[in-house]
């Protein structure tokens, strides 16, 4: 086990999509610091064989497991409420599950997947779980985006990709409503002493193409970098006493650099969070 500085001893943290990739490294990382992980997996089998084996290479490791389909939103408020029962803070919500889907598919709520999946996921378990963040602050929510929204926009007239479908276009929009939802989550938490941030991990081999034909998912993979390099900004800004009181920015390995120009459209941003609130059935 690598020996790591007990900065997150005392800290509760979830981290969603953490039985594989990113997620599952960002859950050990921070339970190595001290921290009291809380992984969220869609499959209990699944989620219950990644903690097993985190605590093998850790034995003091405090890890716990819920189970959520973040395509849910009956699951995910399931999920806010039986957090809110067995624990009574929240130092680090890490939203990182996501995918990427080759054909165009709805949800239970008639929701477009990666949509629901990648942004309103986010938005919904977030507010969800915002007054114990609140009350455990000094607080961090870290989104995990992509570089994949530089060529992304917010399609207002057609969201759910209902006149057309291409599962690029799809996860771009997606990405980049996760930084718009980072910007304007920061400006309503002013002075509360919770940070929103969100990064780009790098070009990760993960699940997330797991829709995508098996040839192209395998030459992914052998082509892109580890989750546990891709998992060095989640973990850095989950963590850092460097970017204690940061929030709003976006960053790309270890780095605060600049989103594309549309997610600094306050006015595009706050439109997104009055459909997301919508479409989640949230108060705006």
């Amino acid at each position: 086990m690598t020996s790591r500085p007990q900065i997150m001893t005392g800290k509760t943290c979830l981290v969603t999509g953490a039985n594989s990739g990113i997620g599952k490294v960002t859950a050990r990382r921070l339970a190595e610091m001290g921290g009291r992980v809380v992984m969220v997996c869609r499959s209990r089998e699944r989620g219950q064989r990644s903690l097993d084996e985190i605590r093998r290479s850790n034995g003091d490791a405090r890890l716990e497991l819920l189970c959520c389909d973040l395509s849910s939103q009956k699951a995910i408020r399931n999920l806010a409420m039986e957090f809110i029962e067995r624990y009574d803070r929240l130092h680090v919500l890490v939203n990182n599950a996501g995918l990427m889907m080759r054909r165009r598919a709805l949800t239970e709520d008639g929701l477009e997947s990666t949509f629901a999946v990648n942004h309103l996921a986010y938005f919904l378990l977030t507010n969800l779980l915002l007054d114990v963040i609140k009350i455990s602050a000094p607080a961090r929510i870290v989104n995990v985006a992509s570089i994949a929204h530089m060529t992304g926009t917010i399609n207002f007239d057609d969201l759910q990709c209902e006149k057309s479908y291409s599962g690029m276009v799809a996860y771009r929009q997606s990405k980049l409503a996760n930084i718009l939802f980072t910007y304007e989550l920061a400006r309503r938490l002013e002075r509360t002493r919770v940070t929103v941030n969100c990064l780009h991990p790098g070009v990760i081999a993960t699940n997330i193409a797991r829709d995508m034909p098996k040839v192209v998912d395998l030459a992914l993979r052998a082509f892109f970098s580890s989750p546990e390099k891709g998992a060095d900004t989640t973990v850095y800004l989950a963590s850092s006493p460097e970017v204690e009181g940061v929030t709003g920015k976006y960053f790309d390995d270890l780095e605060e650099t600049r989103s594309n120009e549309e997610s600094y459209n306050k006015d595009v941003a706050r439109r997104l969070w009055e459909v997301s609130a919508r479409l989640a059935g949230l108060a705006t």
